[in-house]
């Protein structure tokens, strides 16, 4: 069943990045019932990509190679995970106007290559297609199946709604939970303009912000080196998904729509998980909070390139 969204203003909800839940401690007390304390723990999972000057993923990095500060205060890092066996949880947004929907047929097989190789027992996919509307076409599944009928359902329209489909892909990721770790991906594929009044960046990426939610754009280029071309939003997009952590890939012919689905399937096989407990002092003020996160040694800063989301929001 599809379920739509209208094109209004949009209210920022407040949405904790990862689950706060209180664990509650049972202790029994001499002579006395067993009185019940909650603990409050925020532990804030950030995804790292480590590359060379090629490009080229590296591996074999230790937890003890790599230092972390939240807002410029050194913290302690209480997670590694070398190769990311954590799971998926990933929002495929599609753009269904008709400046990027030109080879349909191409484009779903694409996408449905992309589902098949990256989809594990424990990943989540979501379907969502945006032109003057958004919809979304299939809610999270682990089913393959589902995810390639949903292909086949989207409806092509004329106007391109970008911020809202940015925004609400990622809200739906915030009402997921965070179980053992959760990597939160938003896949857009896009020829990143904006053609409508609604929505706006900044709401878009600190949406992101707030789900945690890494964006992977795949930006078509359908007139290559075309001087009134606008750019804006290709340039948008690019920010944002370096913001999130993120990547973008530019698509100029659309059979490298296949190639460019398998370099993000690729990043996110090779990524390190880092976590780390928020200090307390984050959880009581709320707001927006910066992440650092660099190697230890001067001579590995030097060879390799770091990418990571760099900021998240706290709620009160």
């Amino acid at each position: 069943m599809k379920l739509g969204w209208s094109l209004g203003p949009w209210l920022l909800a407040g949405v904790v990045v990862s689950a706060q839940q209180p664990a509650p401690i049972e202790r029994p007390l001499s002579n006395g019932p067993i009185t019940t304390i909650h603990v409050e723990s925020r532990l804030v999972s950030v995804a790292l990509n480590v590359v060379d000057e090629t490009g080229a993923p590296v591996g074999g990095l230790k937890q003890d190679d790599f230092q972390l500060a939240e807002d410029g205060k050194p913290v302690p890092i209480a997670h590694f995970d070398r190769e990311s066996v954590t799971p998926l949880q990933i929002v495929l947004t599609i753009d269904a106007s008709g400046s990027v929907m030109i080879d349909e047929r191409l484009e779903r097989e694409a996408a449905k290559s992309f589902v098949k190789s990256l989809l594990r027992p424990q990943d989540q996919i979501d379907l969502i297609d945006f032109a003057d509307n958004v919809t979304e076409v299939v809610s999270f599944t682990n089913d393959a199946k589902r995810i390639d009928s949903g292909l086949g359902q989207m409806e092509r329209g004329d106007a391109t709604a970008l911020y809202d489909a940015v925004y609400l892909a990622s809200q739906r990721l915030s009402e997921t939970p965070t179980k053992d770790g959760a990597r939160r991906v938003v896949v857009l594929i896009t020829d990143g303009e904006n053609t409508t009044h609604h929505g706006s960046y900044d709401s878009a990426l600190e949406q992101a912000e707030r789900a945690g939610a890494m964006i992977y754009s795949l930006i078509i280029v359908p007139i290559d080196a075309d001087a009134g071309r606008n750019t804006g939003g290709e340039h948008a997009l690019i920010q944002m998904s370096r913001d999130t952590g993120g990547k973008f890939y530019y698509v100029e012919d659309k059979h490298d729509l296949g190639p460019a689905f398998q370099h993000v399937s690729e990043d996110l096989r090779t990524q390190y998980t880092v976590g780390y407990y928020a200090p307390r002092k984050a959880l009581n003020d709320g707001g927006l909070r910066h992440i650092q996160l660099q190697l230890k040694d001067p001579a590995l800063r030097a060879k390799y390139q770091l990418r990571y989301r760099t900021a998240y929001y706290v709620n009160r």
